[in-house]
């Protein structure tokens, strides 16, 4: 299964989390659908004859585009390559963004998947992350869309942060399950530096979240959700119905994927390569056939690495004999990591597939980054 990533950095109002902007030039818009729409030309054989099962705009806000701009990147997309019939065809946008002429746009030209950054259904919440929307329009937005036949729909909420009590997040979660959301991605907040959100809290004007508020919620998420029906099939993700999310899984299982537009990825299973992070320079390195991109070719270290980063934040977990298809003195170190996981109760080994529990999800990052290899 192959994917395709359409990257449309333009975002209308500057959140915590976003480092695009929206940008009036109409021109500049136009200029970056018609370098996309070429980049799809230039790169028609990257991904060979493999069939296209996902097309997926996301990055800032790609609502931005209208439906002819969105109909001449898809119109590009079906010319270049083999896509599937019943291909996943995602769009991220806000709800602010997603009144009922929009979303009958978005129909129109295809699109079958939306992805709402809902973020909360409490406008306190939303108001401290500086968001756009208020929660009505959440709300309103997820009727509207499965009211017109939109009804595979992905939300984005987020926890951990202070106006959010485990009281307000749990009803987050059951709002969304009321609503009859087939899929939920949700994220801990987390500080990251050099950002608006950390100098906001250094400067005092925002709170800090705290560490053993984001642990409970975590923990209370995964309880709630899988009660309700929810499949925790990856550590930020819940699905109902199989409705899991297929693009991103191709990420998660290695697949291979294109990605286009500025500073989009792409990976077809021995190089990786990502492409200039400036509109501009993106559009003139399109436009001129310049070099638009930085490639690296994958050591079988990187390889092996991303095989245990991906794979062991799925419900899918990892091969034991890829995981063991090491050196001797390697194959040791990691047998002895990894029973001492099993015996914390933090992994398990489930028909020759080795996972994180419940527990070892909540420290992820500490027990993949232990299993990494130096060399290989």
């Amino acid at each position: 299964m192959s994917g395709i990533y359409i990257h449309i950095p333009f975002c209308k109002k500057a959140c915590h989390y976003c480092n695009f902007h929206f940008s009036t030039k109409m021109t500049l818009k136009s200029d970056l659908v018609k370098a996309i729409s070429l980049e799809l030309d230039n790169k028609r054989d990257y991904l060979s004859e493999d069939k296209i099962r996902t097309i997926y705009f996301g990055g800032g806000t790609p609502s931005v585009l209208t439906d002819t701009e969105l109909s001449n990147i898809l119109d590009s997309v079906y010319k270049n390559h083999n896509v599937d019939e019943g291909a996943e065809i995602t769009l991220e946008a806000n709800p602010d963004d997603l009144s009922r002429a929009k979303l009958h746009e978005l129909k129109k030209v295809g699109v079958n998947r939306l992805s709402i950054g809902i973020q909360s259904f409490f406008d306190e919440d939303l108001q401290w992350m500086n968001r756009s929307h208020n929660s009505d329009q959440a709300m309103t937005c997820v009727k509207e869309a499965q009211y017109l036949g939109l009804e595979n729909i992905s939300v984005d909420l987020i926890f951990g942060n202070p106006t959010s009590s485990k009281s307000i997040w749990q009803q987050n979660l059951e709002m969304t399950n009321a609503l009859d959301i087939p899929h939920i991605s949700c994220y801990g907040l987390t500080v990251e530096p050099e950002t608006a959100l950390e100098k906001m809290i250094k400067l005092g004007k925002l709170v800090a979240p705290k560490e053993e508020d984001y642990a409970e919620q975590f923990v209370g998420t995964m309880e709630q959700l899988t009660s309700m029906g929810y499949d925790h099939y990856e550590i930020s993700n819940y699905a109902k119905r199989g409705q899991i999310s297929k693009h991103n899984t191709n990420y998660w299982r290695q697949e291979k994927y294109l990605g286009v537009g500025p500073a989009a990825h792409s990976f077809n299973g021995t190089t990786r390569q990502w492409n200039v992070n400036n509109n501009p320079k993106y559009i003139a390195a399109i436009t001129n056939n310049t070099k638009s991109f930085e490639l690296e070719v994958l050591t079988p270290k990187d390889t092996y690495n991303e095989f245990l980063m991906t794979g062991l934040r799925t419900k899918w977990g990892c091969s034991k004999v890829r995981i063991f298809d090491v050196s001797d003195s390697q194959k040791n170190t990691l047998q002895f990591l990894i029973e001492g996981y099993i015996q914390a109760g933090e992994m398990v080994e489930v028909d020759d597939q080795i996972k994180l529990t419940n527990k070892g999800r909540l420290i992820a990052d500490h027990i993949i980054s232990s299993l990494f290899v130096n060399e290989l």
